[in-house]
């Protein structure tokens, strides 16, 4: 019964720590979107992970956030709000936005975020200093 009892805090404990990319390598950086399936992104994508299950950044015309559900490797993003500024860039932001938002898995590896899911879709971002 005591090894219960000591097994149980230890258990909860571990609940709440941070299992989603952030906390394997994504977090503490700004990530900029390179590339969406092989093909150069052109306009300018920002993401970050401010704190345990939020992402933020910048879309080609507006601010974004939203909630980061899943744990690593796994990618998925819930409540995803974006500011409504209109820009020559809402195309691209539409593009981006859909891509991101069909993401499955995670890979981060030093400076490279890597997004992608089951059909081989692919995001790749590159650490900004």
């Amino acid at each position: 019964m005591l090894r219960l009892a000591l097994l149980l805090p230890l258990a909860l404990f571990q609940c709440n720590e941070d299992e989603t990319v952030a906390a394997y390598g994504a977090a503490d950086q700004t990530w900029a979107l390179q590339e969406i399936d092989g093909e150069p992104f052109e306009a300018s994508a920002l993401l970050r992970f401010p704190e345990e299950g939020r992402i933020e950044g910048n879309a080609p015309c507006n601010t974004y956030s939203g909630k980061l559900n899943a744990p690593y490797p796994w990618f998925e993003i819930a409540d995803l709000a974006a500011t409504r500024a209109a820009c020559a860039g809402l195309e691209a932001e539409g593009f981006y936005f859909a891509a991101l938002m069909a993401m499955t898995q995670s890979e981060v590896s030093g400076d490279v975020l890597i997004l992608r899911n089951e059909d081989g879709h692919e995001m790749v971002f590159k650490a900004v200093e």
